[in-house]
């Protein structure tokens, strides 16, 4: 039973090594092509990790090398894919906030710290007079 989790990683690193690489280039469309295969890979796992779990599958002592070869990568894979994300969702906000700021309207300033009137009031005046 313990085949077809080792299967299950291998095909589970390979889709996040697939996307830590788009994702490492900034190939923000091909890592995003990357995630169906990324989830289906996972979710193999997960299926193959708990049917291991519920016939208490044992690692055969020649298997034990591969399997804590692989949870290593898998973990270090997951870190690396966790940065990679987090720093393409930033880049991607910056972009768009770039965008949407270039695209807004320019706006009248307000009346007070800042100078200026508020839009869709009468500008305040002063009136001084002497007797």
């Amino acid at each position: 039973m313990m085949q077809p989790l080792l299967i299950a990683a291998q095909r589970l690193a390979e889709a996040l090594r697939a996307e830590n690489e788009a994702l490492a280039k900034l190939d923000l469309s091909a890592a995003a092509a990357l995630a169906g295969p990324k989830k289906q890979a996972s979710d193999a796992f997960a299926a193959a990790f708990d049917a291991a779990s519920r016939t208490g599958a044992q690692t055969e002592p020649r298997d034990r090398a591969r399997v804590e070869e692989l949870a290593g990568r898998l973990r270090d894979l997951g870190v690396e894919n966790r940065r990679l994300l987090e720093r393409a969702i930033d880049l991607q906000s910056r972009v768009i906030e770039t965008i949407a700021g270039a695209a807004r309207p320019e706006r009248p300033g307000t009346y007070g710290e800042r100078g200026g009137t508020r839009e869709g009031r009468p500008a305040p005046i002063s009136l001084a007079s002497r007797a």
